[in-house]
């Protein structure tokens, strides 16, 4: 009877969670549903009655709207603005400047918070408790209410409420790689969300909503247009559009950048130049930044790719890269704004190992360039690997401030498709040591200034979204929008508490899809590193639209283009020999770490083959041979993803209907996905090792030329590649 009992309550509770109401990811993480927990919901209904705020500024009434929104939603009952502020369960809210709050003796705090962030926390005030939310800044304010509703949303308790937090990073910028015609290069959910036919007349809702996720998540600026960029922006009616889309995000701590393409004076500009030396260039330059702060007086400044990928740039008038980020740096300087300049560049002539090539160009260049220029260099030397070593420049270039720039779309990682949580891999990144300094000069604190004491600090995340429903293709790539946000304000955020933060605000606070989920997002990069590209394996995918295996590809207008470039393997082995034998590029690395990648004895093996050429029999501290290693890694990231899927179907019930479905389907697909991955390499590279599949795998089901004929579309509103 107790076993039956047990089953019914069971069974009752599967019925009920099963009539979730759908939803279709539109809210992201600011659902604000009715508490779950009624032991909390009876705290926070005792706790919180009323917000007391003086909503003078579009900041502020942004905080106080967010505050009544969410704390509505949570409580399940209205939740209003009070008269007064000394009554009992009263939210109090406002800057250092506020008289409500200036008598609460918060100066260490607000100290502590500096000009950006926030103190919450409960307290008595005049004997009654009471929740206060407190900055120095309206913006400071605004990230407070935000911090106070994820506390809430996850279900956190009030009497232990104190945070004290300040971002670590100054400009915390999402870069979208839109064109005018709403495509998106590297963009998987859907056309661009800036409708440039009907602005400025027509402000879509999305647009704030848009502004409203970032401002809750930390971020405060975005580049709305592609690097590859197109003059006409910069025309008086686009600046116009402009600047109703940055209207729109003021009330959010948003601030607009744009893209400048370096040959603008010519394209719009009818001159014959763009010599950034040319007195009349120099001259239209900062007439045109002029009239965008006239337009925009917030405007951000300028980001930059110049000479990469054939986009014009100094080096076309023999000027270096300082010379050209120098001209538009002069033409906004006074206005407060500031350059980005991409790092990202390399040779047409393919005259040595691309990934040398930004250091080659860039460190001598160290200390020439103004103070308001920012050089921006992604996170690896290739181009968003699923793993790549950080880029030798965070360990070269002292007197410049650098702007870590990160895919947040997953160009090479199975795009809106595959789950791969990329918290994981930032967090690499940003832990990374370069040793310039001596230990504990990480990534994260060359970035964030404090190692050389810049003045000015970036951040830049390539955007995943677009007009989706879901805004970003698929219902878990919002958690690599928010973990960005999260990390680019404090980027020693561990990944675990990310993702938790994600998946209750999202998902469910339900300990049963909390735990479960969590695997699945924290082991998913690397199940997609194994499946794809392990050992240090890069650049291996299909031409063009970098999404399915393609380690076969070779032939094109460039070498670098090409996977065999990259893998060199033949009957000895497989790898690029980057040591003093091959490229030397691990010389561009500092002392220890140089010496760490160039030794087969320290090298860690997530990079082996991307700084060595190994036999296909040589042992690795696996005591497996490389070839044996390969198959066991390949076949590791099917076998993760196979129990990811898994471990998805077992939430059934728990997750609503529509969510869930389409989850799961995009699960099917990463399962057959990641099968082709491994079969299709392992079929290739076999053709060089010569060796036999090690006992107990599976060996790949077609011939090699099967793999080599099938076509996978660009197109994303294809399911999935055509025969897999």
């Amino acid at each position: 009877m107790l076993l039956l009992a047990a089953w019914c309550v069971a069974s009752a509770s599967v019925r009920a969670q099963a009539a979730l109401p759908d939803e279709d990811g539109y809210d992201l993480w600011l659902r604000y549903r009715l508490v779950s927990s009624p032991g909390r919901l009876a705290e926070y209904r005792r706790g919180i009655h009323a917000i007391a705020i003086d909503a003078s500024t579009p900041l502020l009434q942004s905080a106080a709207r967010e505050l009544q929104l969410g704390l509505s939603g949570l409580l399940g009952r209205p939740v209003t603005v009070a008269r007064n502020a000394n009554a009992a369960g009263v939210v109090i809210v406002g800057t250092r400047r506020s008289a409500a709050i200036a008598s609460l003796g918060l100066q260490a705090d607000l100290e502590r918070a500096g000009a950006e962030g926030y103190m919450v926390r409960t307290m008595m005030v005049r004997g009654r408790q009471a929740v206060v939310i407190a900055a120095n800044s309206d913006a400071g304010v605004l990230y407070g209410a935000f911090a106070f509703l994820r506390h809430l949303q996850v279900q956190g308790s009030l009497a232990s409420l104190r945070e004290v937090s300040t971002p670590r990073i100054q400009r915390r910028i999402l870069d979208h790689w839109d064109n005018l015609d709403r495509s998106v290069e590297r963009g998987y959910a859907g056309l661009s969300l800036w409708a440039w036919d009907s602005l400025p007349a027509v402000r879509n809702p999305r647009y704030r909503d848009y502004a409203r996720a970032n401002a809750s998540i930390g971020i405060n600026g975005t580049v709305l247009t592609n690097v590859n960029a197109n003059a006409t922006v910069l025309t008086a009616p686009y600046l116009a559009k402009v600047a109703a889309l940055a209207h729109e995000f003021r009330p959010w701590g948003i601030r607009v950048y744009l893209t400048a393409r370096f040959s603008a004076p010519i394209d719009i500009g009818r001159l014959k130049t763009a010599d950034p030396l040319d007195p009349s260039v120099r001259k239209w330059w900062k007439d045109k930044t002029d009239e965008v702060y006239r337009a925009i007086p917030d405007f951000g400044g300028w980001l930059v790719k110049a000479n990469s990928e054939g986009q014009p740039g100094p080096q076309d008038y023999r000027r270096t890269h300082a010379d050209g980020a120098n001209m538009l740096a002069d033409a906004v300087g006074p206005h407060g704004g500031i350059v980005m300049w991409r790092a990202f560049v390399y040779s047409n002539e393919v005259p040595v190992d691309r990934v040398r090539q930004a250091a080659d160009e860039f460190v001598a260049l160290d200390g020439k360039f103004r103070p308001n220029v920012m050089v921006q260099v992604k996170n690896g030397a290739l181009d968003f690997q699923p793993r790549e070593p950080f880029h030798p420049l965070f360990g070269a270039m002292p007197k410049t401030p650098l702007v870590l720039e990160l895919q947040v779309t997953k160009e090479y990682l199975g795009q809106d498709t595959h789950l791969a949580f990329l918290g994981p891999l930032f967090e690499e990144v940003l832990d990374a040591d370069t040793w310039r300094a001596g230990r504990g000069t990480t990534v994260a604190r060359v970035v964030d200034g404090s190692v050389d004491r810049h003045r000015i600090s970036g951040v830049a995340g390539v955007a995943n979204i677009g007009t989706d429903r879901n805004w970003t293709g698929s219902q878990f790539n919002q958690a690599n929008w928010y973990a960005y946000g999260r990390l680019a304000w404090d980027h020693q955020l561990p990944s675990w508490m990310i993702a938790g933060e994600w998946i209750r605000q999202t998902l469910s606070n339900d300990p049963q899809v909390l735990a479960p989920v969590s695997r699945m997002m924290l082991g998913s990069r690397e199940a997609l590193v194994n499946y794809m590209t392990p050992l240090g394996l890069h650049h291996i995918m299909a031409e063009g639209h970098h999404y399915g295996p393609g380690p076969w590809v070779t032939g094109l207008n460039r070498a670098d283009w090409t996977s065999t470039y990259y893998h060199r393997a033949d009957t000895i082995g497989i790898g690029f020999d980057r040591t003093a034998t091959g490229s030397n590029a691990v010389a561009q690395y500092a002392g220890p770490v140089r010496d760490q990648f160039a030794s087969r004895a320290t090298v860690p093996d997530e990079n082996l083959l991307w700084f060595h050429h190994v036999r296909w029999t040589d042992r690795l501290r696996s005591g497996r041979t490389l070839w044996d290693e390969l198959v066991y890694r390949y076949s590791a990231g099917v076998d993760s993803v196979r129990g990811i899927k898994r471990t998805w179907e077992g939430l059934a019930g728990r997750i609503d209907g529509a969510r869930y479905r389409e989850m799961d389907a995009f699960l099917g697909i990463q399962v057959r996905e990641a099968k082709w991955w491994r079969d299709a390499s392992l079929a290739y590279f076999q053709t060089f090792s010569r060796q036999p599949f090690p006992a107990g795998y599976e060996r790949p089901a077609h011939p090699l030329e099967y793999y080599q004929r099938l076509r996978c579309p660009a197109d994303r509103t294809r399911p999935r590649c055509d025969g897999v």
